[in-house]
């Protein structure tokens, strides 16, 4: 699974939300995740803005262990600039999801942002809401 930068950011904005519930069921081992250095570089951008900074009041040093757990516990994909697609027009950046979760054989990406949800899926990889998501892994027989 690829996780979209939203997703990390409304976790440390609200530790009982929909997108904290997605990082739990991953810390707890429900399933893969995948990133990839571009990921990373977001993750650690925006939580560093100064419009984030003030919602979720987290330092310097715990952004940077925020990454680097991410950067240790996940699945580090290589991606090369043969790997580039376009099919995220809205907001091209969004496209290193699809390249991380392409090149990484992920089942699906989970975001909260309408461009990357408006897709579905995406070479058989399906693209789900936290929400979503979260129905689907119960569903599945997995506890959240």
């Amino acid at each position: 699974m690829v996780i979209d930068t939203n997703v990390v950011v409304s976790s440390d904005l609200s530790p009982r939300g929909t997108a904290a519930q997605v990082l739990n069921c991953w810390r707890e081992e429900g399933f893969d995740l995948l990133v990839s250095e571009p990921i990373l570089e977001e993750y650690e951008r925006v939580l560093r803005c100064d419009r984030v900074r003030r919602r979720h009041g987290l330092s310097d040093e715990e952004i940077s262990q925020i990454v680097e757990d991410f950067r240790e516990l996940a699945i580090l994909v290589p991606i090369v600039p043969a790997d580039a697609l376009n099919a995220i027009e809205e907001d091209p950046a969004d496209n290193m999801l699809l390249e991380c979760a392409v090149v990484g054989g992920a089942e699906c990406i989970v975001s909260g942002d309408e461009p990357v949800l408006a897709l579905a899926s995406y070479s058989g990889i399906q693209v789900l809401s936290p929400a979503a998501f979260l129905l689907a892994y119960s569903a599945s027989g997995d506890s959240v």
